[in-house]
């Protein structure tokens, strides 16, 4: 007797099951009809084992690399005799012990197509609409996943897209303890139906590249916003630096032990509350509660917020805690944060009558952090926060030390209370006996190694001509181990890619953040030197964004500043297309009495102090602008800063000379140090002949303020 199905094996394996017992229950069929059901099952299985097959990179509309090695591979039945051909290039292979097979096209000499990849194994696999030309991988934080759809000048770029020679293929967002087999994601050929789902910055890049070398431009687009360097970097590689080493460890280690540990505190903490009688009791309904309008059947009381213990609220138990503000039209519609502050006790938090947060038994305990919002309950007009808050032993309030805002709205001061459960201070014995809930490891996407695992490794080995990289606002805090961190990174994905040093170009953070009055340390300014000390390393470059950033969004929307940057960089340095890809670099300095002399490569064109603007818009996508306040306002360049030697530093007056630029300060009498564009959000404006911005540096070797952060 044998059973066929269809679906997955899965699938098929529970229909065997329940009909497995539906005969033994019935007793209609002797023993041996169900030892024939799995000898069916093993049997209708094997075929689907056999038959050959492709990773998702190798599916309709796919682009492969124009190389003399481009990898194919896939799986099969072991042994199986594998053959590959697309155009006039043909390959073998044959499958081993595992069922996995490899081998190697040679599409040096291919046309653009499109084309048919053909594998034949047992059976025919064939991949229709195949081009052949340039793949580069764009991974990242969230400004690289930034899409189209929400850049500058959307609907005219999207309306515009149709082109053929353009393709994405879009990464689905995997954090992974393992490497996985495979990346899920589909080939989208551009076109005003899809293009507003590309990578902004990454569309960019291809559309110059496409357009200058009359070619294929498929992209690999490998993104997840807010995201740090460690998560796209394999095991191996954090493993050679100690502190790396260390941090993956622990994370791994609390990733792993979390849900024991949890199971086992919440089996505590309910014989505890039980025992002493501290068990929450929910009796107000949270709609009411959360209502725009203050329900006025409860008694609500007022309560300064944040404090450590108010009249107006019990000794433990479970209240509820009111706020209403006004949001300004320029915060509508946008994810924004709400800070509450260090809560004592467990917590729910509702924005606008839906629920943004929560900490209870089940979930473990939380670092405070800012709440992100979602963007739709985001309204102009009045808002309310409303938290529940329940502590069996303790006030169940917002402690006082912590930010209680809303997008830098202050939301400190009188907030309505209303008790839903009195409950008396704990004895002692309880309070002792009370067990403490464990802390929350860190969001899959933020831990070591697990975005390498899941949506790089995979990737490996399909030939790319190179990466494009945006990342770093996620590290801002650890600066100085950033630059361990990105070399780590470059290094492995190298190694790992067997194609030795490919070109990987990358975006310096852009300006971001309020302007300084007067020169200050920022972990920003920090990072971008980490990010140009990258530079070492044969086969990278950088786009400098100094100058395109808004102060109220690090998610700057004029995204096709960056992807021509960053596509100047490859015609120039992979293409060797002849045209200046960078703006001025510091290259030395020489102090000349009360003055400094600054020396640059990337010239071209001369020296230009760009013009500067009487206001401008922190936020693009508000119609608001704000003076601009000049640092140095009779200085023909802005953004630079001197010191002596007691390393206090003023801002300075800066002149172009000829191929060099002066430096000085009334201030300061024998000056030693010079720095420029030093600040989260500077205001600058040295450039070269071709337009593009000098990249932020200083000539000191100053203890960072990041140096110690691990």
């Amino acid at each position: 007797m044998l059973l066929q199905f269809r679906g997955t094996p899965e699938t098929g394996v529970n229909v065997v099951v329940r009909r497995a017992r539906f005969l033994l229950q019935k007793k209609s069929r002797r023993l041996g009809d169900v030892c024939g059901l799995f000898l069916g099952l093993l049997a209708s299985l094997a075929p689907v084992h056999g038959e050959v097959s492709l990773p998702a990179l190798f599916s309709t509309h796919a682009v492969l690399q124009k190389s003399d090695r481009v990898p194919i591979w896939g799986k099969g039945a072991p042994g199986e005799a594998v053959n590959v051909t697309l155009d006039a290039a043909t390959a073998t292979a044959q499958t081993g012990p595992d069922g996995r097979w490899k081998t190697v096209l040679d599409l040096s000499r291919s046309g653009p197509g499109p084309f048919e990849l053909v594998v034949k194994g047992n059976n025919t696999l064939t991949v229709s609409d195949v081009m052949v030309g340039e793949v580069w991988l764009a991974s990242g934080q969230s400004n690289m996943e930034w899409v189209i759809y929400n850049s500058t000048g959307a609907k005219e770029v999207i309306v515009q897209s149709a082109n053929n020679a353009i393709r994405q293929f879009r990464v689905k967002q995997v954090a992974t303890a393992t490497q996985a087999a495979d990346v899920i994601g589909e080939w989208k050929v551009a076109d005003p139906a899809t293009t507003g789902g590309f990578t902004a910055v990454g569309y960019f890049f291809a559309k110059d590249l496409q357009r200058t070398l009359n070619c294929p431009v498929g992209l690999i687009n490998s993104s997840w916003g807010g995201t740090p360097i460690e998560a796209w970097t394999s095991l191996e590689a954090l493993n050679r630096d100690p502190d790396l080493k260390m941090t993956t460890l622990r994370q791994l280690t609390e990733k792993s032990s979390f849900p024991e540990k949890l199971t086992e505190y919440a089996s505590k903490f309910q014989a505890w509350s039980k025992l002493y009688q501290r068990a929450d009791a929910a009796t107000a309904d949270v709609k009411t509660v959360t209502a725009p309008e203050l329900p006025a059947t409860l008694a609500w009381k007022p309560v300064e917020l944040p404090t450590d213990a108010s009249a107006n609220l019990p000794p433990a138990g479970a209240v509820w805690l009111r706020r209403t503000f006004t949001i300004p039209p320029e915060a509508a519609n946008i994810q924004q944060t709400l800070s509450i502050g260090r809560i004592d006790g467990f917590y729910t938090v509702y924005f606008n009558g839906e629920k943004s947060a929560e900490i209870n038994t089940t979930t473990g305990a939380s670092k405070p952090g800012p709440i992100y919002l979602n963007p739709k309950l985001v309204k102009a007009g009045e808002a309310v926060v409303a938290i529940r808050i329940y502590n069996p032993a303790g006030t169940p309030s917002i402690r006082a030390g912590q930010p209680l805002r809303f997008m830098g709205q202050e939301l400190a001061g009188t907030w309505q209370s209303y008790t839903e459960l009195s409950l008396p201070a704990p004895e002692p014995a309880a309070l002792a006996a009370m067990p403490s809930p464990p802390e929350q490891p860190p969001q899959d996407r933020l831990i070591n190694t697990y975005l390498y695992n899941g949506m790089i490794a995979p990737l490996m080995p399909y030939a790319i001509r190179g990466a494009i990289w945006y990342q770093g606002e996620s590290n801002g805090g650890r600066a100085w181990q950033y630059r361990t961190a990105f070399a780590l990174l470059i290094e492995d994905w190298r190694g790992r890619w067997e194609q030795g040093a490919f070109p990987f170009y990358f975006c310096q953070l852009a300006n971001f953040g309020q302007k300084n009055a007067k020169p200050e340390e920022h972990a920003w300014a920090e990072l971008r030197e980490s990010q140009s000390l990258a530079l070492k390393f044969p086969a990278t470059g950088q786009a400098v964004l100094i100058d395109v950033g808004e102060a109220d969004d690090v998610h700057w929307r004029n995204k096709i500043v960056g992807g021509e940057r960053l596509s100047r960089i490859a015609l120039a340095n992979t293409y060797g297309k002849p045209m200046e890809f960078s703006g001025p670099v510091f290259e030395s300095k020489k102090v000349e009495q009360d003055k400094i002399r600054l020396t640059f490569t990337h010239v071209e064109g001369g020296l230009k102090a760009a013009p500067l603007p009487a206001t401008y818009q922190p936020r693009s996508t508000i119609d608001r602008t704000v003076p601009l306040v000049r640092n140095s306002p009779n200085s023909e360049l802005e953004g630079f800063a001197i010191c002596g030697s007691d390393k206090k530093w003023v801002w300075a007056q800066a002149r172009i000379d000829g191929s060099a630029v002066v430096v000085w300060s009334s201030e300061i009498k024998e000056p030693t140090e010079v720095r420029y564009a030093w600040a989260m959000n500077p205001t600058c404006n040295l450039t070269n002949g071709s337009g593009l911005p000098a990249s932020p540096f200083r000539t000191d070797d100053f203890p960072l303020t990041t140096r110690n952060a691990k």
